[in-house]
């Protein structure tokens, strides 16, 4: 059984991503009421973290986490079927969650396979070349007893989402702002369904216009299969 998957964003008036400063403390406070299980974390959003942010690699990246069974924080899972994240040490140091899971695919290299071992981090394997998002959230669900999943990605991960079918929610935090250019880094990014057969449906359930002229918007995915 699937969890349910909600996409949670900050974005420009026109839709994107970068080159504008959202409001982070109004992202988190509002996210914080999905009561989450789970952070679905993309390669790419975690690549980008600053070098600065990341502190150093020590012996306790190679110690297990021992959360309290009654731990609420959740779990964070990363889709990174390339092994391209060696920052690991840095999310297990990070506060936020009590445990972590890297989401992998048959083609994960062998040597990062040993270094997710070496530190103790959990794995779930599902797809050939790319992970299968739906057979690895539903794992999740029966292995972890995760419910609902908030996802902090770019694009090009909740545009995989989307085609999966596996999003229930939509929630979009428009700030007074216009971008313009031409990079890739937009709410949502799927060249393969371009055009009339690939518009994704979505039911309006509310919006809200908050401080800073910020407009929450929120909306049920109809294609969610």
């Amino acid at each position: 059984m699937l969890p349910k998957v909600i996409l949670h964003s900050a974005v420009s008036v026109d839709g994107r991503l970068d080159h504008f400063q959202p409001s982070l403390e109004l992202y988190y406070s509002l996210a914080g009421r999905f009561g989450e299980d789970l952070t679905l974390l993309g390669a790419d959003t975690l690549l980008a973290v600053p070098p600065g942010e990341i502190p150093p690699e020590d012996d306790s990246a190679f110690k297990p986490l021992s959360p309290a069974p009654d731990d609420p924080r959740p779990l964070a899972a990363v889709v990174d079927s390339r092994g391209r994240v060696r920052l690991w040490h840095a999310l297990k140091a990070w506060p936020y969650w009590r445990g972590h899971v890297a989401l992998i695919s048959a083609s994960t290299p062998v040597e990062h396979r040993a270094y997710l071992r070496e530190r103790h981090i959990e794995t779930i394997e599902t797809g050939d070349t790319r992970v299968d998002l739906r057979s690895a959230l539903e794992i999740l669900a029966e292995r972890y007893r995760v419910k609902t999943v908030r996802v902090d990605a770019g694009g090009s991960l909740n545009g995989a989402l989307l085609r999966a079918g596996v999003v229930a929610e939509i929630s979009v935090l428009w700030h007074p702002a216009l971008v313009g250019g031409e990079s890739p880094k937009s709410l949502f990014r799927a060249p393969d369904l371009a055009g009339p057969d690939g518009v994704i449906p979505l039911q309006l359930t509310s919006v809200e216009t908050l401080d800073g002229g910020v407009v929450w918007g929120r909306w049920e995915v109809r294609n969610k299969v």
